[in-house]
């Protein structure tokens, strides 16, 4: 890795260190030292998806792994300079398109999330771990998302799950939400529990209305029973 790569990663860390930053999640995460970033290129180019995929994969292993919460990763992309926010919005579809079929060719579905983008219970899986994503960019019409840089950060979806069988979910999500309140000027209009409406409308931070269609084709088997391998 070299300097202007740590720099990028510093970045990040300051960004969600932010006394304001309203995540509470992943300033837990950071505390913790259990974000764990790397630098790819161009946002819209797939030369650096096997790459990203490994990074990935290793942080599944490590993730499965450990017992504690909050663990995240995040990929963090060079370029390119964003136009819009639509833009950052395609360039999301597109890479994580690029790697769900990566994925597809050795792995299955999570069994434990709905495979269609359009499902309530959907989630996005690499193997057979469900993330739920957030995406970061300089352009962002939501404050908490304006990062210098665009930035992919993968949430094991587990966690979330976890927060909800020890009853601490709605706390913490309840917490977020006054906290994105006072830093935003508002509650993410696009923000809807899982089990409500598809995930696939908070990823990218764009508001789209519920006639969009979200482009991402999954061609993975459906697992029938979950592996933790």
């Amino acid at each position: 890795m070299n300097n202007d790569d740590r720099g990028m990663i510093l970045e990040f860390k300051s960004f969600i260190n932010n006394r304001e930053f309203p995540c509470v999640a992943a300033k837990a995460a950071l505390e913790r030292q259990q974000v764990t970033c790397m630098v790819a290129d161009h946002m819209a180019c797939p030369k650096d998806d096997k790459a990203i995929l490994q990074f990935l994969y290793n942080f599944i292993y490590s993730y499965r792994k450990a017992a504690a919460f909050f663990y995240s990763a995040a990929v963090i992309f060079k370029g390119p300079v964003l136009q819009s926010e639509g833009m950052f919005d395609s360039l999301l579809w597109q890479r994580l398109q690029s790697l769900s079929d990566l994925d597809a060719k050795s792995n299955n579905y999570d069994n434990r999330v709905d495979a269609d983008p359009h499902s309530p219970n959907f989630s996005f899986s690499l193997k057979e771990e469900a993330f739920f994503i957030i995406g970061l960019n300089p352009v962002s019409s939501r404050p908490s998302r304006q990062f210098k840089f665009p930035a992919l950060v993968f949430n094991p979806h587990a966690q979330f799950e976890q927060l909800r069988e020890t009853n601490r979910y709605e706390k913490m999500k309840n917490i977020v939400r006054k906290r994105d309140v006072a830093y935003s000027g508002s509650v993410n209009p696009m923000l809807d529990d899982f089990g409500t409406s598809s995930e696939v409308f908070q990823y990218s931070g764009l508001k789209h209305d519920h006639s969009w269609q979200c482009p991402l084709m999954i061609n993975h088997a459906k697992n029938e029973h979950h592996s933790s391998s």
